[in-house]
């Protein structure tokens, strides 16, 4: 069973995802921010982190860049979570050091493929 690491600071978007991943099979702690997904990261070495990029204190795209700079975190994969969707958002995601986006409201079928892409090894 694959462990997910769900970043997100909306208590309620943060709970539903959960929920919705768990009856997929998988495993899923939380952080409420992203000073919090850094504290735990090391102790729990998820599979896969979706990262919300806009929170308050340390956001999605510090957490990013630090998870990256890593040596021992960077092969983790971490998928962009944002509302913006606009032209030049994934890429700077991407440039951040996400191996993946997507958009909020999030598509959960895509999502889900997307998650078992990361998992495999490929990066889009």
């Amino acid at each position: 069973m694959s462990l997910i690491l769900l970043v997100e600071d909306h208590e309620m978007a943060r709970e539903i995802m959960q929920r919705r991943l768990e009856r997929e099979g998988y495993t899923v702690t939380t952080a409420q921010s992203g000073k919090e997904a850094l504290d735990v990261l090391p102790e729990i070495r998820p599979d896969v982190v979706l990262m919300d990029m806009s929170m308050p204190m340390v956001d999605g795209w510090e957490a990013t860049r630090r998870i990256k700079a890593d040596p021992n975190l960077k092969r983790i994969p971490v998928m962009a979570l944002t509302a913006n969707a606009i032209d030049g958002d994934r890429e700077r995601c991407i440039a951040a050091g996400c191996d993946d986006y997507e958009t909020k409201p999030v598509d959960f079928d895509r999502l889900l493929k997307k998650i078992r892409m990361l998992l495999s090894g490929h990066r889009p």
